[in-house]
């Protein structure tokens, strides 16, 4: 059945069932775990992941060309990066990036650096609406 067509669902999941990934462009422990996106409840407007970096791990600069993205830090301490300029996040700091901001985030503290990535559409190659 086209899923276009199927009947909506909702989906009630415990968190330690997703898997870890490193996805692409993420070096030295920078995990992430798909919540809600294309894989898990095959959405094509939304992906939210919770990431969990260990100190010194990062995701490499990078630009989106129609995705927004709002990074929301639970704990740990890091330096997001948006067209070279430098931002410290701590918990409870967050930031809304739009389309075509180069952007990078690594973690600079002791500890895990853990936060939350909401990013829509959940594909960047989305013709813009």
């Amino acid at each position: 059945m086209d899923r276009n067509k199927r009947r909506a669902t909702a989906m009630v999941e415990k968190m330690a069932m997703m898997p870890w990934r490193e996805y692409p462009g993420h070096f030295g422990g920078a995990l992430s775990k798909e919540l809600a996106g294309p894989e898990t409840v095959g959405s094509s407007r939304v992906d939210f992941r919770i990431s969990r970096y260990a100190p010194m791990a990062y995701v490499q600069e990078h630009v989106h060309k129609v995705q927004e993205q709002v990074y929301y830090v639970l704990e740990g301490e890091g330096v997001l990066t948006t067209d070279g300029e430098r931002h410290l996040m701590r918990p409870h700091d967050y930031v809304y990036v739009p389309p075509g901001v180069r952007h990078d985030f690594t973690n600079t503290g002791t500890g895990s650096l853990v936060f939350l990535v909401i990013t829509t559409p959940a594909d960047d190659n989305e013709e813009p609406r």
